[in-house]
């Protein structure tokens, strides 16, 4: 059966990294935006130019918890701005396409055990939904990896007059639990009460994503995935204000293996697809050209 897909980009912070040829940090590819601004919209370019018609800004860790840290708090409003006007300007240089606006969990992604409460996490995630949804074109909760984790950012979600899509992480090896240890079946209490625009299942390996995948497929609502490329989420890593390069990229999954897997996941009635964490312009490219042969069309 042929489809409309959404084809999303594919990592984008991992990619600035890269890119930059900077070193590693807690922040991610934060610094990047003041350093060197340019690099950001080039990176949102090059995955319109492969196909991809979604931009997801490079606002996954600029949050005001974690920029405090630093002392960077005061500057969230700057970097919120550089993040969304990278990829408007993309899209419109690009000339169609939309941008979604990248919010990840709170003072540590894999972390659910010390995220803050939901009705805590809600008053931090408004401040920054309210800026970012001002431009943004989707609202994209990412990483979500515990139920009530996941409650607090759709709760801020729900005072924004956005669209809303969710992505949750599940266990690497186990698709049918979230990080927490909680069933991914048991994430239908909170969809059913805040009825976000689409469920998505992201940054786990992608053998885990197609299990979870039959199970969010049964909720009745749009879905998909975007998968990472680590061999899986370290101890390591699991540590206070880790760095990237904590994680291994996994030498087996090439972008054809992967696009495999992406087409499984459409023909288990997936509509948006793409890629997460080491999985770049390359493998959205391929991708794209398989969804074209295969007589989908690209939305």
């Amino acid at each position: 059966m042929k489809k409309k897909i959404t084809l999303l980009d594919g990592s984008i912070g991992q990619e600035l990294v890269k890119r930059s040829g900077d070193r590693a940090t807690p922040l991610w590819s934060t610094t990047v935006m003041i350093d060197k601004p340019d690099l950001v919209a080039e990176v949102h370019s090059d995955y319109f130019n492969v196909g991809a018609t979604i931009a997801t800004t490079n606002t996954y860790p600029v949050l005001y918890d974690r920029l405090k840290r630093v002392g960077l708090e005061n500057d969230r409003f700057k970097l919120w701005n550089i993040a969304v006007d990278a990829a408007v300007k993309a899209r419109n240089d690009h000339g169609h396409g939309l941008v979604a606006a990248s919010i990840g969990p709170l003072i540590a992604s894999y972390r659910p055990d010390i995220c803050p409460p939901a009705a805590e996490a809600k008053s931090l995630y408004k401040e920054i939904m309210s800026e970012l949804s001002i431009k943004s074109d989707i609202l994209l909760i990412e990483t979500m990896c515990s139920i009530d984790q996941a409650d607090g950012a759709l709760r801020a979600a729900e005072e924004c007059s956005k669209p809303t899509w969710i992505a949750f992480s599940v266990d690497d090896f186990d698709g049918s639990k979230l990080r927490s240890g909680e069933s991914l079946s048991e994430i239908s209490t909170v969809l059913d009460q805040y009825q976000p625009d689409a469920i998505l299942i992201n940054c786990s390996r992608p053998e885990a994503v197609s299990q979870a995948l039959k199970i969010v497929s049964k909720f009745g609502f749009k879905f998909g995935a975007y998968a990472n490329g680590f061999t899986k989420i370290n101890s390591e890593f699991l540590k206070d204000a880790p760095t990237v390069d904590a994680l291994e990229q996994r030498k087996d999954l090439s972008p054809r293996d992967y696009m495999n897997f992406v087409c499984d996941w459409i023909d288990s009635g997936a509509t948006i697809v793409g890629g997460c964490c080491e999985v770049g312009p390359e493998h959205i490219k391929l991708i794209g050209e398989e969804l074209v042969k295969s007589g989908h069309q690209i939305v």
